[in-house]
């Protein structure tokens, strides 16, 4: 299974656009899919003190462990979202926070941290309103990177088959919007 992990609260956004387009990708190679759009869902990003005290009793809050669940039948994973504040919209780092948990997503084994999702791949598709100027050369884009790749997903065992920046979003013609779209579905079709 795939799992399409969505974030941003606009229909009418190009976020949005490429949420569709992934799935027309998906439902043409006949993939089974689940989609998880965070704000239709209303996801509560909040890791909170009655969170712990259930995971510290072994348990897992009910939502969690639906995601959790989702997760685990995924083989693929595929994160759309844009970057705000060159970071990911709080909603999908609370997703992270609750439900990439200790236990589930990695644990503590002879005196080191190991991933436990290993069998997952991931696909990252980011939607920027700076351009490839701004980002490439300052080294920001290196740090996304080692961030998300690095520091969530690769930390979890999780294997980043490909990280796309879409740059300068709002400010390129309709066209080159067109050639992003078609991009990012002519990389998934590859990969799938």
């Amino acid at each position: 299974m795939v799992s399409v992990i969505y974030a941003h609260p606009n229909p009418k956004s190009f976020n949005h656009a490429l949420k569709e387009a992934v799935i027309e990708v998906l439902e043409s190679k006949g993939k089974n899919y689940q989609l998880r759009d965070l704000y239709a869902m209303g996801f509560n990003p909040v890791l909170s003190s009655l969170d712990f005290e259930t995971f510290l009793s072994g348990s897992v809050p009910e939502d969690v462990k639906r995601e959790q669940e989702i997760i685990k039948a995924s083989e693929l994973i595929i994160f759309i979202y844009p970057i705000w504040w060159t970071g990911m919209p709080a909603i999908l780092k609370g997703y992270i926070d609750r439900v990439f948990s200790y236990g589930f997503a990695y644990e503590e084994k002879d005196g080191e941290l190991v991933g436990l999702l290993s069998d997952k791949t991931v696909v990252i598709i980011n939607t920027l309103g700076a351009s490839a100027l701004d980002y490439g050369p300052s080294g920001m884009e290196d740090c996304l990177r080692k961030t998300t790749d690095t520091g969530i997903f690769r930390f979890c065992g999780m294997h980043v088959i490909e990280h796309i920046f879409l740059y300068a979003v709002p400010y390129v013609s309709d066209q080159e919007r067109k050639d992003m779209i078609t991009k990012v579905k002519s990389l998934l079709e590859d990969l799938l």
